[in-house]
């Protein structure tokens, strides 16, 4: 409070919120070099203090990072401190990108599923042949997160009760997958798909994407509540 305009109250940092606890850093190779000794400090002491104030406070956190930057090749480059990598690489767990262990993606396929399922209120019951091969046979350049987006998508284009390959349209990629061709579409899955990419084009503004699909904005807002967009 009172250590820069507007601080109206105290606050706690993430540190001091998370002692007695675990604190979980994502993209450590992302924090800045400047940042870095502080976070190395904390690491070593497990003292903090907070903005403003210059008394120190002990912490007793558990801290879990991840990265999928190669460290040892950012401390190599000079982008990440090789003392930070040596406080925080006590225990080392590698886990492989999700095209080398296909194994996990029809359990990970599902538990998107239904959760986007449940987001979206659509009846979908799993993944028809098709589209649980072209899923397997995928590279996942993007890995899970790649894998959720890509259901989620298929969630909102699917218009029967499983999940097919085309409602996935996944790129070509070098492990053989490959985006639904339009001849493999039907008439409602190409309009579908043409009104989807015209709301994302203008960013959700319906008489812009009535426009240039030459419809009425009322002929638009029919579709849209048809296909469930």
């Amino acid at each position: 409070k009172g250590s820069f305009t507007d601080a109206k109250m105290d606050r706690v940092g993430r540190f001091e919120l998370a002692d007695g606890g675990t604190i979980f850093l994502d993209e450590i190779g992302n924090v800045p070099l400047s940042l870095q000794p502080k976070l190395l400090r904390v690491l070593q002491t497990g003292d903090v203090e907070r903005v403003g104030s210059s008394k120190a406070r002990h912490v007793d956190v558990r801290v879990v990072s991840a990265t999928n930057a190669n460290l040892q090749e950012e401390v190599g480059s000079g982008r990440f401190r090789e003392d930070l990598l040596f406080r925080l690489n006590t225990i080392e767990i590698h886990l492989p990108p999700l095209r080398e262990r296909r194994e996990d993606i029809p359990p990970l396929a599902m538990h998107f599923l239904r959760r986007h399922v449940t987001r979206y209120r659509k009846q979908l019951s799993g993944f028809d042949a098709g589209g649980m091969q072209v899923m397997l046979e995928h590279s996942w350049p993007g890995n899970i997160r790649e894998l959720d987006h890509a259901i989620e998508r298929a969630v909102l284009m699917a218009l029967g009760d499983q999940v097919r390959a085309q409602d996935l349209a996944l790129r070509a990629s070098a492990a053989g997958g490959a985006a639904p061709r339009l001849e493999e579409l039907t008439l409602e899955e190409v309009e579908r798909l043409l009104i989807q990419k015209a709301l994302s084009r203008y960013e959700g503004n319906v008489s812009r994407a009535a426009q240039a699909l030459g419809l009425s904005r009322s002929a638009l807002y029919r579709r849209i509540a048809a296909y469930g967009l």
